[in-house]
């Protein structure tokens, strides 16, 4: 006997557009290795609601120790409305799990989609470059929504266009653990959202490869690749390389809009170098904008701005990997 597949949860697209950013794959906790979190980038400092409905409870948690965080987190739990589950794909019933936002609302407050919830935190659950965001998942009816595990898979619905990039850029924003590149740029299409591609053109998802795996956005249809690394999509046990290197294998296809969706990559040992010099990773995401750039992680090496950085990838016996703690 085996057990009732999960409902996926399908992200609308409206949704995810009210933000500037948005991932999946980049952080190291479970949920988000699993593809049964997302994180979305307001830009603004203000936590709005991805979703409709009646808040549940609001939950103070302590968080990791770290000099740039605060010293805790909050949690945010929304009974989700009918309509808001219907148009998801889920059980009316569906539970929403909200963190990193410091709530201005209260148990038996009705929230909409785009309400501000109250501000974003600077919370001890994520690395010092990360940027603010709302990390939102989801339970089913009978599961309990204050313990750590059981998300729901969860897809968005909102395609991803490839954008290749040779790896070198400008630096053009610096902060204590990394900068931003002001490279890979497209032309047009502001508003829809983008990602550094790989190789064969898939839009890539994570921290590279800091973490122990990424994954990959669903793209717009785009011409095949022609250099025979990977097809413009991936199917588990393909290879996906970057900058001429091999930088992980597909696995398992994560939750995904009508049964697809995007799979997820276990990094290959890899060290990332900028400048010739070993760097903790980069850090991968999909933007809206003609220039998303590439967010390099670099605690240890100080680029200026407007320094020209070249970004490559090399096989490595030692790789950094990032754990949670």
């Amino acid at each position: 006997m085996t057990d009732a597949p999960e409902t996926t949860v399908a992200l609308p697209a409206g949704v995810v557009e009210r933000y500037e950013k948005f991932s999946r794959f980049n952080s190291p906790y479970p949920a988000h290795r699993r593809g049964r979190a997302v994180d979305l980038y307001p830009g603004d400092g203000v936590g709005r609601s991805p979703l409709a409905g009646v808040v549940r409870a609001v939950r103070t948690v302590g968080c990791p120790d770290r000099p740039y965080a605060a010293p805790e987190d909050h949690l945010i739990v929304v009974d989700l409305a009918d309509e808001w589950c219907a148009r998801a794909g889920v059980p009316a019933g569906t539970v929403a799990r909200i963190l990193h936002v410091i709530p201005e609302v209260s148990p038996g407050d009705k929230v909409a989609v785009g309400e501000a919830l109250g501000p974003t935190t600077r919370s001890g659950f994520f690395g010092q470059w990360v940027d603010d965001h709302v990390h939102l998942g989801f339970r089913p009816p009978d599961a309990n929504p204050f313990r750590a595990s059981g998300s729901l898979p969860l897809a968005v619905d909102a395609p991803v266009e490839p954008v290749a990039w040779d790896g070198t850029g400008r630096v053009v924003e610096r902060g204590p653990t990394h900068v931003v590149l002001d490279g890979p740029r497209r032309d047009g299409g502001v508003g829809s959202f983008a990602a550094l591609a790989s190789d064969g053109g898939v839009p890539l998802d994570g921290g590279a490869t800091h973490y122990a795996g990424g994954g990959a956005f669903e793209s717009r249809p785009e011409p095949p690749a022609t250099d025979g690394t990977e097809a413009a999509a991936l199917d588990p046990g393909d290879a996906v390389s970057l900058f001429g290197t091999r930088v992980g294998t597909a696995t398992e296809h994560g939750a995904g809009v009508d049964g697809g969706g995007a799979p997820r990559i276990e990094w290959e040992p890899v060290d990332v170098r900028a400048n010739g010099e070993r760097v903790v990773g980069i850090s991968l995401f999909a933007a809206r904008g003609d220039r998303f750039g590439v967010k390099v992680v670099c605690p240890d090496r100080g680029f200026s701005i407007g320094e020209s950085v070249t970004v490559a990838l090399v096989p490595s016996d030692d790789p950094i990997r990032l754990g949670v703690g």
